[in-house]
């Protein structure tokens, strides 16, 4: 059948997605604005017509009563990082959270016992009958031929480049909409973080190839590497900074070996301005995760910089990101994806960066054990650089001495007679 017969049967409503959960289906939904927001309503709404159905997904953005345990045992929800929606219900005790690097998420979505159908939100589709999983891969384009889809194609998602082309005829049904996809715009820094930005832009080089986070931090970052030239950008996630830099030409790709003159990421989050931008961008390939985050791929880009944000450090070089408070916050997403990789890069740097005090200044964010409960995110032995406003503190290759001495120097002055007098009760000064 061809593309123009098979697109003309036409869309369906969102309930028909129905039709394809046999019970113990699990359903995986890509993060943030990926999801088919009008699909997963329909299930919610129809959720005591299903059985063992369950949701795999990351930082899902929409919330649904579902994830309230409204439909326990019928209609579960189990995330891969959490958001601000999915940190209640998990918190709640309605939800669950499977520990993870999101590079591996593929492999372990691939491992599940029982049917699979993927649900995603896509761009139209194209004279070809090729629609886009617009601004995303993530883990959803790894699935691509070998699980049946179900799309919603929104009219405001953008047709995006790379591996996340999804032909009519992979798809067992389509629904159509239209409404904006959230809005993320980057947060504003402070003077802590331009001055902790400073430290670390001061140390890429012209050349070199940047995966940042998001954050107040990472955006401060990207802002001050604005006079710095030919720069690569190879990231699970693409936001509005990294935008000013291509358009200002700081990015080039020029010197990359993987994907040459090519911005390669996973997913985009940010505001329509980035949205718009990606629209059939072709410098922008969004390539699966299972591909941009190994971190055997990551090594072998020279100059790799990898450059992102913990809460909490301790004196071995143990980087809680993931906790707050001994509390789960969010996910190890692909924070120490990227620190394997540049670790193994010729020339390659990882920095870790934090504000030196939490709680206006109250809590030291350099401590000589990590909170109760905490989670290390990046283990010790694969830290790198650690970067507050007070300096860098080179870890790699350090002794617990050597690593206790450098943290306390970078902490907060009002903290450091105290930290050492805990270095010293452990022996570690």
């Amino acid at each position: 059948m061809t593309s123009s017969r098979l697109l003309a049967t036409g869309p369906v409503p969102p309930e028909a997605v129905l039709d394809h959960l046999v019970p113990g289906t699990h359903v995986i939904v890509p993060l943030a604005n990926g999801e088919p927001r009008t699909v997963l309503s329909a299930m919610d709404a129809h959720s005591g017509e299903l059985e063992r159905v369950s949701v795999h997904q990351m930082h899902a953005l929409y919330d649904h009563a579902y994830l309230h345990g409204n439909a326990a045992g019928r209609l579960d929800h189990i995330s891969y990082f959490l958001s601000p929606v999915t940190r209640r219900a998990f918190h709640a005790g309605t939800i669950d959270l499977v520990p993870c690097h999101f590079s591996e998420v593929p492999l372990l979505l691939r491992q599940l016992n029982g049917p699979k159908l993927v649900l995603a939100s896509v761009s139209p589709p194209d004279a070809h009958g090729y629609f886009t999983l617009g601004t995303n891969a993530d883990y959803t384009a790894s699935f691509i031929g070998q699980v049946p889809f179900f799309v919603e194609v929104n009219a405001r998602m953008p047709r995006t480049q790379g591996r996340n082309e999804l032909h009519v005829s992979h798809v067992v049904g389509w629904t159509e909409t239209d409404y904006a996809l959230i809005d993320a715009p980057p947060p504003t820094p402070n003077t802590l973080d331009h001055r902790i930005a400073a430290l670390v832009a001061e140390r890429v080089p012209d050349g070199a190839t940047i995966q940042t986070g998001i954050g107040s931090t990472p955006t401060a970052v990207l802002q001050q590497l604005s006079g710095h030239r030919d720069l690569g950008v190879h990231t699970e996630v693409i936001s509005d900074p990294i935008v000013d830099l291509i358009e200002s030409g700081v990015v080039t790709g020029v010197h990359k070996t993987k994907r040459p003159l090519k911005v390669v990421t996973t997913f985009a989050l940010g505001t329509r301005r980035l949205y718009d931008f990606l629209d059939e961008h072709p410098a922008i390939e969004l390539l699966p995760v299972d591909w941009v985050n190994d971190p055997r791929v990551i090594a072998q880009q020279p100059n790799m910089v990898s450059i992102n944000a913990t809460v909490e450090v301790d004196f071995l070089g143990q980087c809680a990101s993931e906790t707050v408070g001994g509390r789960y916050w969010s996910g190890s997403g692909g924070q120490a994806d990227f620190a394997r990789g540049a670790m193994y890069s010729e020339g390659g740097q990882g920095f870790v960066v934090l504000h030196s005090t939490a709680v206006e200044g109250t809590v030291s964010r350099i401590v000589p054990r990590l909170t109760a409960g905490s989670a290390v995110t990046t283990m010790k032995n694969t830290v790198d650089k650690v970067v507050t406003e007070f300096g860098v503190a080179e870890l790699r290759g350090k002794g617990i001495r050597q690593r206790t001495r450098a943290l306390i120097a970078i902490a907060h002055p009002d903290f450091r007679d105290s930290l050492i007098e805990e270095a010293v009760a452990l022996g570690y000064w």
